[in-house]
C-alpha cells in the first residue's frame, strides 16, 4: 500500500482545488477509515477500490 504523498507524485491520485484529494482514475474524492489505535489513515477510493496510507 502506497503513501498519499508518493501517490501524488507518480500521478495515481491528484488535488482539486479545494485541495481534496482525489483518484485519478476515478475522479471521485477519497473516503477516509480512522483506526484510532494506528497512527495510520486508510484512504479509499469508492469506486475503483484502491488504497493508499496517510500518517497523522
Amino acid at each position: 500500500m502506497k503513501s498519499i504523498r508518493k501517490a501524488l507524485r507518480d500521478g495515481e491520485l491528484v488535488k482539486d482545488t479545494y485541495e481534496r484529494v482525489t483518484c485519478a482514475e476515478c475522479g471521485k474524492p477519497l473516503k477516509t477509515e480512522n483506526d484510532p489505535d494506528t497512527i495510520t489513515t486508510i484512504r479509499r477510493c469508492p469506486d475503483c477500490g484502491s488504497e493508499w496510507k496517510e500518517l497523522r
